[in-house]
């Protein structure tokens, strides 16, 4: 394994741990505190548990298939279908991510204005647009790859 990525890898997985300590000691009591104080609609603390439960398991996904890019750099296979189908799976994680916070966007700016937290909505907005810009980039960065494979490709039939 290579110093650099090795150094990225230990970065992925000290992304994961803060993200897993969220779902395990935060997100009940936020979801349980959401469906106090909406009364009139039962389902909603279930809903926004599954839609941040979901958000959680589309970021590992990400950060899976991040994982498995730096393994492609490691094995020298950067520019392959491989690489270019990772970063498809983590822009449509990212996507997932986009979307389920737009879902659960009406719920969070209720309760930051029932419990007068202006923060929270806007920590709601930052995490929707933070993952629409890296699904913009993923996307970027996947169709530079496509481009690089096919001239690689055609270099290689010229000589």
């Amino acid at each position: 394994m290579k110093r650099e990525t090795l150094f990225l890898k230990a970065v992925l997985v000290l992304m994961a741990l803060p993200v897993l300590a969220v779902c395990i000691f935060v997100v009940p009591p936020i979801s349980e505190f959401a469906g106090e104080l909406i009364d009139g609609v039962p389902f909603v603390q279930y809903f926004f548990m599954a839609a941040l439960y979901a958000t959680a398991v589309a970021y590992f996904v990400a950060l899976y298939q991040t994982l498995k890019l730096l393994g492609y750099i490691d094995r020298n296979v950067a520019f392959s279908e491989l690489s270019v189908k990772a970063l498809k799976n983590i822009k449509r994680c990212a996507l997932a991510i986009t979307g389920l916070y737009v879902l659960c966007l009406p719920i969070i700016l209720y309760v930051a204005q029932v419990d007068d937290a202006p923060g929270l909505g806007g920590l709601g907005l930052v995490i929707t647009f933070g993952a629409l810009v890296i699904a913009v980039f993923a996307a970027v960065l996947q169709k530079l790859l496509q481009n690089a494979i096919e001239l690689k490709s055609e270099n290689d039939l010229t000589v």
